[in-house]
């Protein structure tokens, strides 16, 4: 009866933007009633910005998050917009209509079908954006809907906010990977109230988002916590995706903002610790177009400071020792990713022609400058060709920074899980192309964008304009996507071939074309010569060069931090070597 009056009355209720509310349902969590509504055209409630965990302010900005909030009348989980700080674009990048930014900005969706059942595998979504931008509007509901599953999405600190990494108290690293693991755990404490299971728990991202599932399971912080693994367009060895030297980068970009004091580490904290996250994040909008694909502000291992730390090893000492949890994992990349610097071509053509060492990705080490500058003509001649850089080789511009930024990572990174014995691991390319696919300037040729397959996955690419072949495609990478979440092996009875799991030689892998709807396992040599060229070389420059190996924080110039730093290296280089 309780229940029932709460239904008639919800017909009425008017949310914080003047929608009209339908149907609700309650749920009762560690913290208190929630009441989420039924969403608009769908067989979903939707419980939107639910606080899982307390961003600390002022100048505790930078340390990790607290235990969330607790309430005794019910939790109204509308969508209030709620959106953590992050740089304003010149327009390629700019925040969904109506959000507010806010420091205390660590809330959580959940999407839960309509259905009896409660005991759901669990999606876990992480947005992608470089760690600089993003937030929760790009919605699973499309793919709850098909009442197989629960999601959730969520909010996280961002650039500076989240990745201040000055090895110290007041900014210990991580925050915003630190906030990752709250979200997990409070998904361990609470699905189960909205009818998920908590020990069937698949995390998803795709770019940044791709690079923070594939860290979560190289750290001891989330043993536990979940349990299969969908990396799309992003991997935890991507420069993006580490900080080589945090505290130097803390410096540099202190210097950048008037800082004179760049050798006191704890004036350095301070000054931070004064400034407004407005001030601090829109400072950053530059490094997500930096030519060397680093991204600055991003996860760091972390100095011992006595309290857990996310990540305490580089990810390539991790993988390499194979200390890793062999927990089935999708990886998937789109075959135009380097599309995302399209914008950029006109301008940085010109600069390659000049100096093409500004663009090598920051990872390979280099014994002197001429070294460096002997590799980026190789480099470059491999690419592009003897010759000036023009219009017409956009493609081979596209292809190089999509294996910078996202693809040969993902390749590198596999043989060391099945080195490590996961022999649960899918590997996929998506190559299709739609009526509204991008057309590459200066060409007649199409291609599937950064993350492009991802959102086709989930549904959130596809509105009333889609194609008949789009939604087809929908539906089946949609179908891929519940099939490995709820049994760790994407193959079904659908219209997805049988796909094998990958081997040491990252073969055989699935790649979707954009003939129709139709689909090839392909073999040693990739679905064309292009790639699998692509991948020889990049395996060939890290042989030959070797990887630089991200250290942490050393809160001086100390003997002692200098000793501490070359033990770290040198003890990466060792486990690499063991691999040779």
């Amino acid at each position: 009866m309780y229940h029932q009056v709460l239904l008639c009355f919800s017909l009425f209720a008017v949310g914080a933007f003047g929608q009209v509310l339908n149907e609700t349902k309650i749920v009762y969590t560690r913290q208190g009633p929630i009441r989420g509504f039924r969403a608009p055209n769908y067989d979903v409630f939707e419980f939107l910005n639910i606080p899982y965990a307390t961003a600390p302010t002022g100048v505790n900005k930078f340390k990790a998050p607290l235990a969330p909030p607790s309430w005794n009348a019910t939790f109204n989980a509308t969508d209030r917009r709620i959106t953590c700080f992050q740089p304003i674009g010149d327009g390629s990048m700019q925040l969904a209509p109506g959000a507010v930014m806010q420091e205390d900005c660590l809330v959580a969706n959940v999407y839960v079908p309509d259905v009896q059942d409660n005991n759901l595998p669990v999606l876990v979504d992480v947005h992608g954006g470089g760690y600089h931008v993003g937030d929760t509007s790009q919605s699973p509901i499309a793919l709850v809907n098909s009442k197989r599953i629960v999601a959730v999405t969520f909010n996280y600190r961002l650039g500076i906010h989240g990745f201040l990494c000055l090895g110290t108290e007041v900014a210990p690293g991580n925050a915003g990977m630190k906030d990752q693991v709250a979200l997990l755990r409070w998904v361990r404490d609470n699905i189960a109230n909205f009818g998920g299971n908590p020990d069937e728990v698949t995390i998803a991202g795709c770019s940044a988002g791709g690079a923070s599932v594939d860290t979560l399971l190289l750290s001891n912080a989330t043993r536990g916590l979940f349990h299969k693994v969908i990396a799309e367009s992003g991997c935890s060895l991507s420069s993006l995706a580490i900080q080589f030297d945090p505290l130097q980068n803390a410096i540099d970009h202190a210097v950048r903002l008037n800082f004179n004091d760049p050798t006191n580490v704890t004036a350095l904290e301070e000054f931070y610790a004064s400034l407004s996250l407005q001030n601090l994040t829109q400072s950053t909008w530059d490094y997500l177009y930096s030519r060397d694909s680093y991204f600055t502000f991003v996860p760091c291992v972390e100095r011992n400071l006595g309290q857990e730390r996310f990540l305490e090893q580089p990810p390539i000492s991790i993988l390499s020792n194979g200390d890793l949890s062999p927990q089935p994992i999708l990886y998937g990349f789109a075959d135009m990713e380097g599309f995302l610097r399209v914008g950029q071509f006109s301008q940085w053509i010109a600069a390659m022609n000049t100096n093409f060492s500004e663009f090598l990705t920051p990872d390979l080490m280099f014994d002197n400058e001429q070294q460096r500058q002997q590799v980026a003509t190789e480099i470059r001649n491999f690419y592009f060709g003897p010759g000036a850089l023009d219009s017409s080789q956009i493609l081979s511009y596209i292809d190089y920074f999509s294996d910078v930024l996202f693809v040969h990572s993902i390749l590198r990174a596999i043989p060391f899980h099945v080195r490590a014995g996961n022999n649960q691991i899918y590997l996929y390319e998506f190559a299709f192309t739609h009526n509204n696919s991008i057309q590459i300037p200066f060409t007649n040729v199409t291609g599937a964008n950064h993350c492009e397959q991802h959102g086709v996955a989930l549904g959130y690419l596809i509105d009333e304009n889609s194609s008949e072949e789009l939604v087809a495609m929908s539906q089946i990478m949609g179908e891929m996507y519940l099939n490995f979440i709820t049994t760790g092996n994407p193959n079904s009875n659908s219209s997805i071939p049988v796909w094998p799991q990958v081997g040491l030689n990252r073969y055989p892998y699935l790649h979707i074309s954009s003939n129709g709807t139709q689909m090839v396992i392909d073999g040693p040599n990739f679905q064309g010569e292009a790639l699998a060229n692509r991948t020889t070389f990049w395996d060939r420059m890290y042989e030959l060069y070797g990887t630089r190996v991200p250290i942490p924080p050393s809160v001086s110039g100390s003997p002692h931090s200098v000793v501490l730093n070359k033990l770290w290296i040198i003890c990466a280089m060792v486990a690499l070597l063991r691999l040779n």
